[in-house]
């Protein structure tokens, strides 16, 4: 026997009387089999809507694009006791008000989870409760209380006889939640599935499980704080990008359907490093206070601590200052934050980013009722951003009356065109010019070219 073609027999010494025995491994040719239903053209398709139905949390609703959909796999991720069993439990109990519902814990007993039903009053005759950790026993439970929505917390701790390794590995996470999806989609039950996350806050588990499941939520906030905001990352029944926000408490969680204000720390005077944006989170916005501290220090390598904002956005917004602007804080700790532990990451916010650290570098204060919006590009330019009428109307309702936004902004409005002040030993990218007009009664607008445009106005 040869590992590969010979011209030689090593017994007989023949030549040319090699033959091969074994057959080449080729492509498996499948044949084909029954359909279940014939191609159409695609015109020819009934186009079903999927028609969610309410939990009856309204900040759940809303990030799901309405509720659930018939069929539908969520897969809610978070940290370790941030919330996500309270949340789920009281939007089972108001479902099955009208429907039947089947929670399924793997991670606590059922007399636990029992003490926080009646801790945040979800007790529901339709609402059956199931301890369980094997597949084939949450099958079971499914075929015999045949509910219209399934909450499985959490899927890392479903195991499956089917697949090898220990539950919460990448086989039976895999085959935990391939079975509950083909399960949810033949019986046209709605399924929430709880996940893990991993240190760095992603879902901990194959790729495949995102993949799966119809819709991503995350479940996001501060241990030191009682907000909470759910996040849709990725939805195919709604938008996505869209927030909750909630409130936990010792008597469960409840929705707040105006967030506006709890992110921004009323001062009787303003305070130097502070200044205010609108972000957009999905369809809503929301007014948000940065904050910045800038202090000289003898240590080699400055600090750059950042909290609530992406350090590497910050680190630009600080590079571009120190280019464009010929801002001194090379030798300085630069701490930035935002209040009230929402995290940020519009890019409408660079410019409030800027304005704070140099009103922290400079201990001069903004003026009052000032908000910022632009991102920063790399040539100091500011940019237009995206919603910017939506977002000074929330400011407006606020009680806000300025507003600093990029050129361009308010396209199609009467400007008035106003000479710059004096560039001194500022550097300007382009031309500057500012160009004010009037938002709203009692609201000014001011728009502007690039950084050094935002810094002479409010200078």
């Amino acid at each position: 026997m040869a590992a590969k073609w010979v011209g030689r027999c090593g017994e007989c010494q023949a030549w040319g009387t090699v033959e091969e025995a074994g057959a080449r491994q080729g492509v498996t040719v499948v044949k084909g089999g029954a359909v279940s239903a014939p191609a159409v053209p695609i015109g020819q398709v009934k186009a079903e809507t999927a028609h969610a139905r309410p939990t009856g949390v309204g900040e759940l609703d809303r990030v799901l694009g309405g509720g659930l959909v018939p069929g539908a796999v969520v897969l809610l991720a978070g940290e370790p006791g941030i919330g996500k069993s309270t949340l789920l439990l009281e939007a089972a109990a108001k479902t099955a008000r009208h429907d039947t519902v089947l929670y399924v814990t793997g991670e606590e007993s059922a007399s636990q989870v029992r003490m926080r039903a009646d801790r945040i009053g979800a007790i529901q005759d339709n609402l059956y409760l199931a301890a369980e950790t094997d597949l084939a026993a949450l099958v079971t439970h499914v075929e015999k209380v045949q509910p219209r929505l399934l909450i499985v917390d959490s899927v890392q701790t479903i195991g499956s006889q089917e697949a090898t390794g220990v539950p919460g590995g990448v086989t039976q996470v895999r085959e935990v939640a391939g079975n509950i999806t083909r399960l949810a989609k033949e019986r046209g039950m709605s399924t929430v599935l709880v996940g893990h996350v991993t240190k760095d806050g992603s879902i901990a588990g194959p790729r495949v499980l995102e993949h799966l499941v119809d819709v991503v939520l995350h479940f996001e906030g501060d241990r030191n704080s009682r907000l909470r905001m759910v996040r849709a990352i990725k939805n195919r029944f709604g938008p996505i990008e869209e927030v909750g926000c909630f409130d936990l408490h010792e008597r469960g969680i409840t929705g707040i359907t105006d967030p506006s204000g709890l992110f921004i720390s009323r001062h009787p005077e303003p305070v130097p490093g502070t200044c205010v944006t609108v972000t957009i989170e999905g369809t809503r916005p929301i007014p948000a206070e940065l904050q910045a501290l800038v202090g000289p220090t003898e240590a080699p390598q400055p600090r750059r601590t950042s909290s609530g904002l992406d350090s590497y956005r910050v680190a630009m917004v600080l590079a571009v200052m120190e280019r464009r602007l010929n801002a001194k804080i090379g030798k300085c700790d630069v701490f930035t934050a935002t209040v009230g532990g929402i995290r940020l990451t519009d890019p409408a916010v660079d410019l409030a980013l800027m304005l704070s650290v140099v009103s922290a570098a400079g201990d001069k204060p903004l003026p009052h009722g000032l908000v910022a919006l632009g991102e920063v590009g790399l040539a100091g330019e500011l940019r237009p951003v995206r919603d910017v009428r939506r977002r000074l109307a929330e400011a407006a309702r606020l009680g806000f009356t300025r507003a600093l936004v990029p050129t361009g902004s308010l396209a199609g409005d009467t400007l008035k065109l106003e000479p710059a002040p004096s560039r001194g030993d500022l550097v300007a990218v382009r031309p500057s010019r500012t160009r004010t007009t009037n938002f709203s009664p009692g609201f000014d607008v001011t728009e502007a070219e690039n950084v050094w445009d935002a810094l002479t106005h409010i200078r």
